[in-house]
């Protein structure tokens, strides 16, 4: 791996785990890496685009700044029966420090990957509206609204192509890399239990503490038909993930437990840019090892 500097990267779907592709990231350029590519599903795809387009380290900054209650802010609830949010408040928000561009006049090439669900094929994105292509990619069903597109109607990458390895632009003697975000879960008890301790100290409850129940994906005791729906597909998509990278064989998988964060965790940045920094170096080094 030492001598070999040149990666295409692909970054996996993942909720809000996603924010571990940042230190993931982070940590490789400080190993001296260089990423001549990347696409990604769902969150991948956002921070994908937005390493491609250069402007990853003013989301990051912004991300920071975040806790439960601005990322509660920036739920725009539908109120229909075909996705509990509409998903546009936060683009609208990010729009404000890093604006649109299309995707062809980015710096690395980039694709993302959304779901066509009627027609059950995957629609990659490799040029116009970074935003569109974004949106697209990161409607979870029956979480956010599916996106109106050419006489169909698109929802998250991830459930046709979670880690979309094939459609990365890889060059010749690049190494392929990729971000697994449903890596073998690992049960923390006390970060749960941290968690909750939390929401009784600031008192949290009514409405948000219902719709964060309504979401959770591990709490048995609180399964309502999202958490349901979304326990159900993780399982389709944790063996789409697997077959992918068993079928493309990358020279680096960077795992990050399935179970590290809920969807919208985004408050818990911290935590998990050093969680993606830890399982790159740990990643590289046990590569490392391996080749003698």
């Amino acid at each position: 791996m030492k001598d070999k500097k040149n990666i295409a990267l692909v970054l996996s779907s993942g909720g809000a785990k996603g924010i571990a592709h940042i230190g993931a990231i982070e940590e490789l350029q400080r190993q001296g890496y260089n990423i001549t590519s990347v696409s990604g599903s769902s969150i991948g795809a956002v921070i994908g685009g937005l390493l491609a387009m250069g402007r990853l380290e003013d989301y990051t900054h912004w991300i920071k700044t975040l806790d439960r209650k601005s990322v509660w802010g920036l739920m725009d609830f539908s109120f229909t029966s075909n996705g509990l949010l509409k998903g546009e408040r936060v683009f609208d928000r990010m729009k404000e420090f890093i604006p649109d561009i299309d995707i062809e006049e980015m710096t690395l090439p980039f694709t993302a990957v959304a779901s066509d669900i009627l027609n059950e094929k995957e629609i990659v994105f490799d040029k116009g509206s970074f935003y569109r292509a974004a949106r697209a990619s990161i409607a979870i069903p029956a979480m956010f609204t599916p996106v109106k597109y050419d006489g169909t109607f698109l929802v998250d990458g991830g459930i046709l192509n979670p880690i979309p390895i094939e459609h990365v632009r890889r060059r010749d003697n690049d190494l392929l890399v990729v971000v697994n975000l449903y890596g073998e879960k690992q049960p923390k008890a006390e970060l749960v239990d941290e968690s909750q301790k939390e929401k009784e100290k600031h008192g949290e409850g009514g409405l948000f503490a219902a719709f964060s129940n309504l979401v959770a994906t591990g709490d048995k005791k609180s399964l309502g038909y999202i958490s349901l729906l979304t326990i159900s597909s993780a399982a389709m998509i944790h063996k789409l993930a697997k077959m992918n990278i068993d079928r493309f064989k990358p020279d680096l998988v960077i795992d990050i437990p399935a179970d590290s964060a809920s969807t919208f965790d985004f408050h818990r940045s911290d935590e998990l840019l050093k969680l993606g920094a830890d399982a790159t170096a740990k990643a590289i080094y046990a590569k490392t090892q391996e080749a003698g």
